[in-house]
């Protein structure tokens, strides 16, 4: 058997579209990580973009199980002593809507120069509008 390489040039990508209005925040981040880095098609390798563009709407009326909106806490540093702020699901959301999906995704994607090339293919709104109408995407049902 021999082995078949696509060149990247070949690669055709599509647009999906996926609604998360009401969708579990985590089931939605690994269907859209796994349509980005290629691995529902056939010619999947795991060191080239083969991936496609996903468009995610309503990515702020996500569902998130138990008590997460309150207990799941985000942190980031200043990077100065005592720099440390803390967010809750909750804080985060009304903050920065669309930053949870995104960081969940991007934190399924590969941690390097392939992770960052992939993850320039994600778009994440807050509300149903997006202005990617004229790439047709196909919507996946989760």
């Amino acid at each position: 058997m021999k082995t078949i390489f696509v060149k990247p040039q070949s690669v055709e990508k599509k647009w999906y579209l996926i609604d998360a209005e009401g969708k579990n925040l985590g089931r939605v981040a690994v269907a859209a990580a796994r349509i980005l880095r290629g691995k529902n098609k056939p010619e999947y390798v795991p060191h080239q973009d083969m991936g496609d563009n996903v468009i995610i709407i309503n990515a702020a009326k996500a569902a998130v199980t138990g008590n997460k909106v309150l207990d799941k806490k985000y942190y980031r540093h200043s990077m100065f002593p005592g720099g440390l702020t803390t967010e809750s699901y909750g804080e985060l959301i009304e903050r920065k809507p669309t930053y949870p999906m995104e960081h969940a995704i991007k934190g399924m994607l590969p941690h390097g120069k392939l992770g960052r090339a992939l993850y320039t293919n994600l778009k994440v709104y807050a509300g149903a509008d997006h202005p990617h109408m004229a790439q047709q995407p196909i919507v996946v049902e989760l």
